[in-house]
């Protein structure tokens, strides 16, 4: 293609079409988790996914990224390649999944949920097929197939829509943490029976010696993408021991995860964004002008993610409805989440370094630097503040590993980012907030503030005019 920006573009637009579909229908479930399960119960469900978040990243082996740059060496064979990762993976869930059935009980009973060992299995099965499935997903965007790896996740998703509604609404017993946790193990497992033809014509080839290699690659991604993980998830877990309420925790929990799922736009760009755009520079880092491709792909990024901020800040009285009404205490961390997984899109842009250069060792250090932040503002300040201080380690955590991957970058594998005009955007849009901000007490303080809203809106629009022109030199024809 002509233009590798309008390649990336498309690749990501639909990458995104899953993407969007699976973060909408899960934003539109929250209405009715925070509606048809109490505080508690939803404080559940989330210190549940937070444990697969987590554990996902260890059984993949950080096989995904290692399978893309070992697919695209010269003299290496892609289904090779694949079929080698694909055995590691499923030997070690295999092992993983066999042994959390046969200690359901106890697990289940350590955790406080005594009589629901089948949460435990539910939560084991899920990992299990999302390890498996997630080296064919790779497969499938390695070779470009965008559009198979769209309807697949639809399917996915469509699948763990119904089962909920079922769940909710037409099964008789009274609806609890279980139901959410039961509906994506059915998708899960169905997704898997749909690769099955892609695991057929897989035909084993394994390799030992490349495999041996592939993992000396990607096992420091997963370490340092497990701390990356525990940045987002690791408060989840802490509430248990240093929420200021001890016996109220779970409460707090699911206050705190329905705020955050209004910050999902953001990060729904930032994923369906990595889905193309990690092959994308994989690719790309052979020709002459890449890293001035790079450089003005974060500036596109960062305009874009200032949009999508100040669109969620400007309309947050009609977007906090979604929630019940015992859930919207916590829409204040709205504009720190949405900061911080801002940050964090950023992050990737300007970690892709080590990946290119083969320097994965030093996103161990990196990450374990956030981790560090992550853990000492929660634990520090979590038994003050409960999920204010849980926010704000989002914040200061995307941060310091942002400033440490650029100055490393910077020395490492030099990208002629324009700092100043980044800054310009984050400039453009902190006015428009502040300038909201400000005006806000102006207005009533009950109900949705219509006056306030459509003084967002010609903020927003001074923005993105502003943006623009910051950035229109930048193309690249």
């Amino acid at each position: 293609m002509a233009n590798p920006l309008k390649q990336l573009a498309g690749e990501t637009a639909i990458y995104g079409l899953s993407s969007i579909l699976a973060r909408v229908l899960n934003f539109l479930f929250v209405p009715i988790y925070t509606r048809m399960l109490t505080q508690v119960q939803y404080g559940v469900v989330t210190e549940f996914m937070a444990y697969i978040a987590i554990l996902q990243v260890v059984l993949v082996l950080g096989l995904e990224t290692g399978c893309f740059r070992f697919a695209n060496k010269e003299g290496e064979d892609p289904r090779r390649v694949y079929s080698s990762a694909l055995a590691a993976v499923f030997g070690l869930n295999l092992a993983f999944l066999a042994v959390m059935v046969a200690f359901s009980g106890p697990i289940s009973a350590a955790l406080g949920y005594a009589g629901y060992r089948s949460v435990v299995v539910y939560v084991a099965s899920i990992l299990f097929c999302d390890a498996i499935t997630a080296i064919l997903f790779a497969k499938l965007r390695q070779e470009h197939k965008a559009v198979k790896f769209a309807v697949l996740k639809t399917v996915k998703i469509l699948t763990e829509t119904v089962a909920n509604l079922v769940l909710f609404f037409v099964w008789p017993a009274q609806p609890d943490f279980t139901y959410p946790i039961l509906a994506i193990f059915i998708s899960c497992v169905l997704c898997l029976v749909l690769f099955i033809p892609d695991i057929v014509r897989l035909s084993p080839v394994f390799d030992g010696a490349l495999l041996k290699r592939m993992l000396l690659y990607s096992i420091p991604l997963m370490v340092a993408a497990l701390p990356g993980v525990a940045n987002d998830f690791l408060d989840r877990i802490l509430f248990r021991y240093f929420d200021t309420n001890s016996e109220a925790w779970r409460a707090s929990l699911g206050v705190y995860q329905a705020a955050v799922k209004l910050a999902v736009i953001m990060n729904l760009f930032i994923q369906m964004f990595r889905y193309a755009a990690e092959p994308f520079f994989f690719q790309r880092a052979r020709d002459k002008d890449s890293k001035q491709l790079y450089a003005t792909v974060m500036e596109w990024f960062t305009a874009f993610c200032g949009l999508v901020f100040l669109g969620v800040t400007g309309y947050i009285d009609i977007i906090s409805l979604l929630l019940g009404r015992d859930f919207r205490v916590g829409v204040g961390v709205v504009p720190v989440m949405l900061l911080s997984y801002m940050l964090l899109g950023m992050l990737f842009n300007v970690s892709m370094w080590y990946k290119l250069s083969g320097k994965t060792n030093m996103a161990i250090w990196i990450t374990l630097a956030g981790l560090t932040v992550t853990a000492v503002v929660n634990i520090v300040f979590m038994p003050r503040y409960s999920y204010w201080a849980s926010a704000f380690a989002h914040l200061g955590s995307y941060l310091v590993m942002f400033i440490l991957a650029a100055a490393l970058g910077a020395k490492y594998y030099p990208i002629p980012y324009n700092w100043k005009r980044i800054g310009a955007l984050f400039a453009l849009m902190g006015l428009a907030w502040g300038v909201s901000a400000f005006l806000a007490p102006r207005f009533p303080a009950e109900g949705v503030r219509w006056g306030l809203m459509g003084l967002n809106t010609l903020l927003i629009l001074a923005y993105a005019g502003g943006a623009y022109l910051l950035l229109r030199k930048t193309k690249l024809s």
